[in-house]
């Protein structure tokens, strides 16, 4: 047996592949969107119950910054989720699979997804 495997791993040298880095943010939208989707009920359900709580809910979503961040981080969580699984889905149907060609679909998600950020963040801001 070969004793030349490194014993200590120095974590800040090693670099991800950009086809991980997009798996791993499609894992993380989806963990941001089940959290979200509680708080999205709850707003729903107010907002349903009368026409008091649809009015508190638009109060509470046109004055604070921080509701207005969290549905920022929803939607845009959202919409790269939305981008990576169709990403998956053309990988899924045999296309881009390659590596250069991974890394090319790959690199265009995680762009549109800022481009979605971008605009969405201009949406709730603008």
């Amino acid at each position: 047996m070969s004793q030349e495997r490194p014993v200590n791993l120095d974590l800040k040298t090693i670099r991800l592949p950009i086809t991980a880095i997009a798996s791993i943010l499609h894992r993380i939208s989806a963990v941001i969107i089940w959290v979200g989707l509680g708080a999205f009920l709850v707003a729903n359900l107010i907002a349903l119950s009368s026409s008091e709580g649809f009015d508190t809910i638009q109060s509470l979503l046109d004055e604070y910054f921080i509701i207005q961040f969290v549905r920022w981080g929803f939607t845009t969580a959202l919409g790269y989720y939305i981008v990576a699984t169709l990403k998956h889905i053309v990988q899924d149907f045999g296309h881009f699979e390659e590596l250069e060609s991974g890394q090319m679909i790959a690199k265009v998600a995680i762009a549109v997804g800022i481009l979605l950020s971008l605009m969405t963040g201009v949406w709730i801001w603008g």
